[in-house]
């Protein structure tokens, strides 16, 4: 708390002796960019822009839709019987789904606080990818309960990297007003894989007896060499930072720098602080706290993803027909995820995109408790995705947007918060044990999707009060935005 508490007082120090340097508006431009005119920048901007997502967003999607291949085909292989090929129960069963997020929980941390300070977190992320892939063709060779438990522990274990590093990532190159966008970009990447993995499950099943292997073998061995691959590929050419980027010209990269900057209204200060200290900053700041609720229950609503295949089984479709009715509602789920994360930004508005989709998950889980006639079932079933997800990328925006400064700061506030908020995804397999009608899953989901709108309204509140003292001049305190974002007009998103 003292090494939090001393950082911080330093870096106020500092920033006030030149907060009067930044007192304008704008950041000033670099000299390059001084003589554009403001269309001539703005045409600068797009088209850097669209550069810089044409080169970044594919690679990060497609590791991600991978990342949910090899995670959920543990549901695919179920309709596969593997429990049956391995002699296992129902229990055993739900513990190798849970057990994957318990090392999935123990390294998020660690390893967000390691991206934020390495010379080429690209080559890491991907490199974690690659490694993921070989634990995931591996589990092809288990022959008990006890081999597959260790090889999903592992592989939560090395894909703890991706997510909380992905995000970070790309916070390294998007400001506040573009993050949501591109937020819901990667995200749709995991319900791409949700959508399409059953489907992909489909056909690789049917190689079921070939060269002596069960079809879930060959599930988790195809998807894992294809993860190995791509990550290799992804590596030579994904930027490590944005002074470092194929294809860009000195402008671009000033542009680049300049557009972060003057969101911020601050150059970043990581190379200030530890990766302790930056996340003793994370601890103590309320804001944490406060997204860490929304996003914990929000998360406990959506861990019904992890037996989607399952619950629309329970409604008496064949395995095949179960598998391609999974599909629409993740791709309803990536077409609203885009829509309201865009709209988040064009608005430079979250609460209201928090809120409003969640109020749809509290409908959706009505719905799914009271009743489990096909069609009605089904409808709360194409609701659900679509909703708490579309309000899950606007939170994550929110994050990364409100406990920003320092980088370092940021990658442990981002980990801390996705690590807490994942381990619903341990506990909540236990709740779907009352094949079709699941009453304590849906009622616990219910419930969470009112409680994360109540925690959204009192983050809400807490930074329209901080907004509000900025705009009289009174401090803030430690937790708050810096002396010099201060002075330079910084103020939080609602």
């Amino acid at each position: 708390m003292a090494d939090a508490k001393s950082v911080t007082e330093q870096v106020e120090d500092f920033e006030l002796e030149n907060a009067k340097q930044h007192q304008e508006e704008e950041t000033p431009r670099p000299p390059c960019l001084q003589g554009l005119s403001g269309d001539e920048l703005k045409k600068l901007g797009v088209k850097t822009t669209l550069k810089l997502d044409l080169i970044v967003m594919p690679a990060m999607t497609i590791m991600y839709i991978l990342n949910y291949l090899d995670r959920q085909n543990i549901a695919a292989s179920k309709l596969a019987n593997i429990m049956v090929d391995l002699d296992m129960t129902v229990t055993q069963y739900n513990t190798c789904v849970s057990v994957l997020f318990a090392g999935y929980i123990l390294m998020q941390v660690p390893s967000n606080l390691l991206v934020s300070k390495i010379k080429y977190p690209g080559i890491y992320i991907c490199a974690a990818v690659a490694l993921w892939g070989a634990v995931s063709a591996c589990t092809a060779a288990v022959n008990s309960f006890g081999s597959l438990v260790a090889c999903r522990f592992l592989l939560g274990f090395v894909e703890a990297v991706f997510f909380p590093g992905a995000f970070f990532y790309l916070s390294m190159f998007y400001n506040r007003r573009q993050i949501a966008f591109r937020t819901a970009i990667l995200y749709s990447g995991s319900q791409l894989g949700n959508a399409f993995g059953t489907l992909f499950a489909i056909g690789i099943l049917e190689l079921d007896g070939a060269h002596g292997l069960e079809g879930w073998r060959w599930l988790f061995l195809i998807e894992g060499v294809l993860t190995v691959g791509l990550a290799i590929i992804f590596a030579f050419y994904l930027p490590n930072s944005p002074r470092s980027i194929m294809g860009f010209n000195e402008v671009e990269h000033e542009w680049l720098r300049w557009n972060y900057e003057s969101d911020q209204k601050q150059q970043d200060d990581s190379h200030e602080i530890t990766a302790k200290q930056g996340f003793m900053m994370a601890v103590t700041d309320p804001k944490t706290w406060l997204m860490m609720g929304t996003l914990y229950a929000t998360y406990t609503a959506a861990a019904v993803n992890n037996f989607f295949p399952t619950v629309v089984g329970g409604l008496g479709f064949s395995r095949n027909a179960s598998y391609g009715l999974t599909a629409p509602p993740f791709v309803l789920c990536v077409i609203c995820m885009l829509i309201v994360g865009f709209d988040s930004d064009k608005r430079k508005e979250r609460y209201l995109h928090i809120a409003l989709p969640l109020t749809i998950t509290v409908v959706a889980n009505i719905i799914a408790v009271s009743t489990v006639n096909v069609a009605a079932r089904y409808v709360a079933m194409m609701l659900m995705p679509a909703s708490f997800y579309s309000s899950s990328i606007v939170q994550l925006s929110w994050i990364s947007g409100s406990l920003s400064q320092p980088a370092v700061k940021r990658a442990a506030s981002i980990a801390l918060i996705n690590c807490i908020c994942n381990t619903p995804n341990i506990w909540t397999s236990y709740l779907y044990y009352d094949s079709p009608r699941y009453v304590a899953a849906f009622g616990v989901n219910l419930g969470a999707a009112v409680v994360a709108i109540g925690f959204a309204t009192a983050t809400f509140v807490y930074l329209r009060g901080q907004n509000r003292k900025m705009d009289q001049g009174r401090a803030l305190g430690k937790s708050g935005p810096t002396a010099v974002q201060q002075a330079a007009g910084f103020r939080y998103l609602l």
